[in-house]
């Protein structure tokens, strides 16, 4: 195996174990979820959908069947990092450590993909 798919391995297993983590978090934990996204300005509705959202966008990075859905999972996971950090920083709780790794992986993930596999 090479340096660039084992990085690409890597970055991608732990994004996906990122989002899918908190995806189960929110299915979970949903009261205390609904907290903290209350105490950062969200709507209780949309835990359950960002859930789901995260859920398949994991299954579509990781099955590679759609390069178009694999590609909408990149942006989403990445649209969806930038705005809990700057949700987190707004707020001032010192909880933007999993987004800022979030965005870094999901730029790591998606370079390694594209020098891999296109």
């Amino acid at each position: 195996m090479t340096k660039d798919k084992i990085i690409y391995w890597i970055s991608t297993g732990l994004l996906c174990a990122l989002f899918a983590f908190s995806a189960g978090m929110y299915i979970m934990n949903y009261n205390e979820v609904v907290g903290v996204f209350g105490g950062l300005g969200f709507p209780e509705w949309i835990v359950y959908p960002l859930a789901v959202v995260k859920v398949l966008g994991t299954i579509a990075i990781l099955s590679k069947q759609s390069k178009l859905l694999k590609e909408w999972a990149y942006a989403s996971f990445f649209f969806d990092s930038i705005l809990a950090f700057g949700a987190h920083h707004y707020a001032q709780d010192g909880q933007g450590v999993p987004a800022i790794l979030g965005i870094v992986l999901v730029i790591v993930s998606r370079f390694y993909d594209g020098k891999l596999y296109r």
